[in-house]
């Protein structure tokens, strides 16, 4: 372990491993409790005609990324919520004009473009400071969120129309939700990219689900097992040779199916 610590890299993308941690078991655990795991897959992809557009406009990609992510977010929210046909086409739409806008300017943009590939399937290993300083930030505005608003959560989660009964702000509190997916988003994307986003946000927040029924308690088993997930891919990635990413997902879903078993059979031997 001290030959990974002496890397500066190494360090940085440790770091990196606690501080997504975080981001992942808040998030995911409202995510994967309002089954929302579709409308997150669609914002990641789309957000790929950021990190194109941001390339062609000779911009750092990750605020490409952002702006983005945070309009996908509104429109697939909105789409969800109040249009009366099939959500899932039209979020499958802006899905696939993401991923196809991003291409489009990679294409139009001159010189060599391997960086692009790395926004796709990630490269913890080069998380910069200023990466970590985003995760930092994203990190303190989730938590202060959750903190004000937990009770309001929690009611919105488990039963939205209770919570509409007792005058909660939904609306409001949907639209605070679909934009931190949004910001965990561009935080992820340089851990496992906008391809496996999905699975390293939903996996650690549906095994706890599996288990418990609080909603505190999940957020905090989802914490614990994202920070042995990524630091356990991490490290399994460095003394394999391995990329990183999907080091990390494979991990989570061999995880995800272990617990699944767990579950089935814990389920039947009570039975």
């Amino acid at each position: 372990m001290s030959e990974l610590l002496s890397y500066g890299f190494m360090r940085n993308a440790l770091m990196a491993s606690v501080l997504v941690s975080l981001a992942c078991g808040i998030i995911g655990t409202l995510v994967v409790l309002k089954r929302m795991v579709f409308i997150t897959g669609g914002v990641a992809h789309t957000a790929y005609g950021g990190v194109g557009l941001a390339f062609f406009l000779g911009v750092n990609p990750v605020f490409g990324a952002l702006v983005f992510s945070l309009i996908a977010s509104f429109i697939m929210g909105a789409i969800q919520r109040k249009t009366r046909q099939r959500p899932d086409t039209l979020i499958g739409v802006m899905w696939a004009m993401g991923m196809a806008i991003g291409i489009i300017f990679a294409d139009l943009t001159p010189g060599y473009k391997a960086d692009l590939m790395s926004y796709l399937f990630g490269s913890i290993l080069a998380v910069t400071n200023i990466d970590l300083w985003l995760m930092f930030g994203v990190n303190i505005l989730v938590v202060a969120l959750i903190i004000t608003f937990y009770k309001e959560f929690q009611a919105a989660a488990f039963d939205e129309t209770f919570a509409r009964v007792r005058n909660l702000p939904v609306d409001l509190l949907y639209l605070i939700l679909i934009t931190m997916i949004g910001l965990v988003v561009v935080m992820l994307m340089r851990m496992v990219g906008l391809i496996m986003i999905i699975a390293l946000l939903t996996v650690p927040a549906a095994i706890g689900s599996l288990f418990l029924n609080n909603m505190k308690q999940i957020m905090l088993l989802a914490i614990g097992l994202s920070l042995i997930l990524t630091t356990g891919g991490l490290i399994l990635s460095y003394f394999l040779n391995l990329t990183s990413g999907p080091t990390i997902i494979l991990l989570s879903g061999i995880a995800y199916l272990t617990a699944l078993l767990i579950h089935h059979f814990l389920h039947h031997s009570h039975s």
